[in-house]
């Protein structure tokens, strides 16, 4: 069976159910905003919301993607950067616990969280602490983290740091992996994109793109994006909210439903949707079955807050899972 190695940003999420929107007014974030902030703030936030009910959850959108594939069963490890405090030792528990091989560095810079205000009404605010995630550096990576997988998952936000990606994208084709990119936001595509484009020409075999991203990339609508990406890539994914997505390789495109689900928080969505396509590709099976089982993933886990999936909705996963192999 195909091993899969992730890397990306190691954050904490902290998902802190407010009694009411004062904090967010304090710390002036437009509600559902997304703020990058300091140490000093993030501290603020914490001690704020000290007597709030607080969920704590290993984070980061490739760390996610690798959560998936090691609960469906595929043997995984994940690098990263932590800080050497209690955060950052939960980040690596978390890992442990579920049976991810954690490849981590350590700085002294506290560890990255992301702090998840939860407004009475299900809107979401951001209080995004990087911290030690974004210290991942070239010089921290070699040859022999790379050794014995078959597939690297890499998320977009690490597009931003151009000598970090494409050092990390040739250990890995250097050494036989193939490599799936997930392009993570439309700015980061924006403000990078001809590095971008020279990185998924000379490296990436698998791209994730949501219909922003990949209009960003290619300046296309979805359908013509899928096109010009498919010359590209080996699997091209263009994933289309509601209605769906898509996915062409070689020749062929095959379009994937949406599951029908009620919306509380879409965090960690194309996430797990990328963990069943990848999860289809490992095992050889048509793009109608691994879309179907990234469809069902990405549909339950919105329906929840945070972006693990809970018991129950592995037990319904585990079992289409098992019709899909027979069918």
């Amino acid at each position: 069976m195909s091993k899969v190695l992730g890397i990306g940003n190691a954050l904490v999420d902290a998902l802190i159910k407010l009694e009411n929107d004062s904090l967010i007014e304090e710390l002036g974030f437009p509600k559902g905003s997304m703020q990058l902030v300091d140490k000093e703030t993030s501290a603020m936030i914490a001690e704020r919301s000290s007597h709030l009910e607080k969920e704590m959850a290993s984070g980061g959108s490739a760390a996610n993607t690798i959560h998936g594939l090691a609960r469906l069963g595929i043997e995984t490890a994940f690098i990263g950067k932590i800080g050497r405090d209690e955060t950052g030792r939960f980040f690596k528990e978390d890992l442990e616990k579920s049976k991810i091989k954690p490849l981590l560095k350590t700085s002294s810079t506290p560890s990255g969280i992301a702090s998840a205000l939860i407004s009475k009404d299900g809107e979401r605010t951001f209080g995004t602490y990087l911290g030690a995630a974004v210290e991942l550096s070239a010089g921290d990576l070699d040859s022999e983290m790379f050794a014995g997988y078959s597939i690297l998952h890499v998320e977009g936000y690490l597009v931003q740091n151009h000598e970090l990606l494409e050092s990390i994208l040739r250990l890995a084709s250097g050494n036989g992996l193939k490599i799936s990119l997930d392009l993570a936001s439309f700015n980061v595509v924006e403000d990078n994109l001809e590095f971008l484009k020279r990185m998924v020409n000379g490296y990436v075999d698998i791209v994730f793109a949501n219909e922003e991203e990949a209009r960003a990339f290619t300046g296309q609508e979805p359908e013509e994006a899928l096109e010009t990406l498919a010359k590209e890539v080996d699997f091209a994914v263009v994933k289309i909210g509601s209605k769906g997505s898509m996915v062409k390789t070689g020749e062929k495109r095959t379009d994937i439903s949406a599951f029908d689900s009620s919306v509380v928080d879409t965090t960690g969505a194309g996430d797990l949707y990328a963990s069943g396509i990848l999860f289809g590709i490992i095992n050889n099976w048509s793009m109608d079955k691994a879309g179907r089982l990234g469809s069902l993933m990405a549909s339950l886990v919105i329906e929840k807050y945070g972006a693990k999936l809970t018991d129950e909705h592995w037990q319904a996963i585990e079992k289409e899972v098992e019709s899909l192999h027979l069918a």
